[in-house]
Order: structure tokens, then sequence, then C-alpha cells
């Protein structure tokens, strides 16, 4: 079981809850996961906040001046929930808890393995990381609502540009240096500079193609941006 190849996802909220809980999706996702578990595949799958952490931090802001750490703390405990759905979709084939240190992912045997938040300073995006640095892997794959990575927001410039292959160095230059809670990027920045550093290679797929996700596994070509 060991020597099955890890692979690790970094799953956003707004793909698990758009903005109610997307059944379908989840149902899909389940499903084309546990199709290649039998192909020499192991899958950690790290659940983000999405607009659901979104909305409980501006919840919080209007209830008290909150610190950036008691916002962070909050979005944190919504990737729990959203990983809880997820991890309860795949029933008794996922590890029964849900992985909020990486740390202890070595030890754990499953082929499904389902994290979440785990500190401060950083999205989930950033456990991802974490998780390919203790697996000794050098690929993420993240699945968000967006098919590409561009060089503006699509949905208000028309004429925003795409890429389908960045350096990190590019992407860097294009999000803020510095995290924020709640931020909303394609890949945090804190995540972001330390999987330049590791040499990890970060693919970005759109949920809502998930053949491109299946190509990606299967180390085909996909609709999508890759950064390395």
């Amino acid at each position: 079981m060991q020597n099955k190849e890890p692979i690790i996802i970094s799953l956003g909220g707004s793909t698990v809850v758009p903005d109610l809980p997307n059944s379908t999706f989840i149902n899909n996702f389940r499903d084309l996961i546990l199709g290649w578990i039998n192909k020499n595949k192991r899958f950690f799958i790290i659940v983000g906040g999405g607009k659901t952490c979104r909305r409980y931090q501006e919840a919080l802001s209007k209830t008290i001046d909150a610190t950036n750490e008691e916002l962070d703390w909050i979005g944190i405990y919504t990737t729990h929930l959203n990983a809880e759905l997820v991890k309860l979709s795949f029933r008794d084939k996922a590890f029964k808890n849900i992985i909020t240190d990486p740390s202890v992912i070595p030890t754990i045997k499953e082929d499904v393995i389902i994290g979440a938040g785990w500190e401060p300073g950083c999205s989930t995006d950033m456990d991802a990381v974490l998780t390919a640095e203790k697996l000794d892997s050098k690929k993420i794959i993240n699945i968000s609502n967006i098919d590409y990575i561009y060089d503006t927001d699509p949905n208000i410039n028309p004429n925003a540009k795409k890429f389908e292959n960045l350096t990190w160095d590019e992407y860097r230059s294009l999000i803020n240096s510095e995290w924020k809670s709640g931020m909303n990027t394609p890949f945090d920045p804190i995540a972001s500079k330390k999987a330049q550093e590791l040499g990890i290679e970060v693919y970005f797929i759109s949920g809502s193609d998930l053949k491109s996700l299946e190509n990606c596994i299967n180390n085909l070509p996909f609709v999508g941006t890759t950064i390395r």
C-alpha cells in the first residue's frame, strides 16, 4: 500500500459549497476518486472553506473588532465542516478522522485521507503544500471554481488574459505577497512561497471539469494552468 503514488488535492471550499452544498459535485468527485484507488493511487484531499469561510468571517467582523488570528480561526472551523461533508460521502473508504496536522499523515495507511485547516496565517493551500512535503511529493492538484489563472478577474474584465503555464515568480507577481484573512486568490501567497522553495508543481483545474481532473491524474493534457 505504501508504494502507491500519493495524489494531493487542494479542494476549494467554493467547489464543495458554492452557495449551498453541491451534492452533485461531491458525488461525482467521490466516484472519480474511488475509481482510482485500485489503480495504485492514494489520495490526500485538503478541503478549504470558500464562501462559507468568508461569510462567517464577515459575520464575526460585524460582531467584534476581530483580529486576523480570530478571523483565521473561524475560517479554519468552516474548513472542518466542509471536510466532514466530503469525508462522510466516502463512508468507510476514507480514514475515519479529519486530518488537521500534516505531521501525522505518514502514519496513516488508508487510501483516502481528508484534511482541513490547521493553523492561522495561511489557507488550506499551505496544508496541501505541507502534506506534499511530508510525502516527498512534487505535485499538487488545485480544484477551484475557475478554469485557468488569469491576469485579472474574468468576471469583471472580459478581456482578462488566461495562462496555461506560469513560473512561480510570474504567478507570485500577480497576487498580493502578504496573507490576509479570507483573501480570495487561486493559491495563497504563503503556500506559493513554500511550494516554490520545495520545487512543487501545482495544477489548477475547475471543479466543473472532472474530465480534466481525470486526465491530470493520468498524466494526460488537461484544461487549466500549470505553475512550476
